[in-house]
């Protein structure tokens, strides 16, 4: 394990599993590097052909850490978050995510880099953003409506509303949700190996075709969203909806 992160490797399938219980696997900037380090590693590593993500049984995780976040934001191109949201948007090997519990913030905007989404029926996806006096990131504004339309992906990004897993399969945020923990990892590590057992050129090739056009787009709109994310991170309406959140009352924005 490294910075809260598991990292383990075996019939050529990568398995990164956040590992931060006592903080809801809240993500700092160690964890981000750390993922981005594994991720980007594993394109030139001919034994792997798979990457899963995942957090424990109970919860895939919080999102940022507040504390970390507050204390060094995001400083654009060079920050670790932007270093893992550049890793996992131009992987060019299968990224399956398990998610169980809260996945909020990045952890759900992460999934929309994912080739494969497997959730439990009870999991919480969340994108509060605007709640907290920010904008999306991770390319959510533009790849979110794609997946969606317009009218749920604001549901979902200006009124940060929450959906359950088996919602999220509904809708097409995930492939499939089930009813515990292990069945999701289960269904994950399968899908893993099914891909792993495929002709690895044929898969990264079918990988490309599908997402060309996309990637390009979605790295020139996490940009944007990057410069606005600084911006309103320096801005009074974020601090006070951080500030409220970690002195756990609620903002109030004048």
């Amino acid at each position: 394990m490294t910075d809260h992160l598991l990292i383990e490797q075996s019939d050529r399938v990568l398995t990164l599993s956040m590992h931060r219980p006592d903080k809801k696997n809240a993500l700092t900037r160690a964890m981000y590097s750390a993922m981005a380090e594994a991720i980007n590693a594993a394109q030139c590593d001919d034994s792997i052909r798979a990457v899963i993500i995942q957090g424990s049984n109970s919860c895939f995780t919080s999102g940022n850490d507040v504390a970390d976040f507050i204390s060094v934001p995001p400083s654009g191109p060079d920050s670790p978050v932007y270093h893992f949201l550049k890793a996992i948007c131009h992987a060019q090997k299968p990224l399956i995510a398990a998610v169980n519990g809260p996945a909020v913030g990045v952890g759900t905007t992460l999934l929309l880099h994912c080739d494969l989404v497997y959730v439990g029926e009870k999991a919480r996806l969340k994108m509060p953003f605007v709640n907290l006096g920010l904008c999306p990131e991770a390319g959510s504004s533009f790849l979110l409506p794609r997946l969606l339309g317009h009218l749920r992906a604001a549901e979902l990004l200006l009124l940060g509303e929450e959906v359950s897993g088996a919602r999220a399969a509904e809708i097409g945020l995930a492939n499939k949700a089930l009813t515990d923990g292990d069945a999701v990892h289960q269904a994950a590590r399968q899908a893993a190996l099914k891909l792993a057992a495929l002709p690895p050129n044929s898969v990264r090739l079918s990988k490309q075709l599908i997402k060309e056009g996309v990637t390009r787009q979605a790295e020139l709109v996490m940009e944007r969203e990057g410069e606005y994310f600084a911006e309103l991170l320096a801005g009074p309406e974020a601090r006070e909806a951080l500030t409220a959140f970690m002195e756990k009352r609620p903002a109030v924005f004048i």
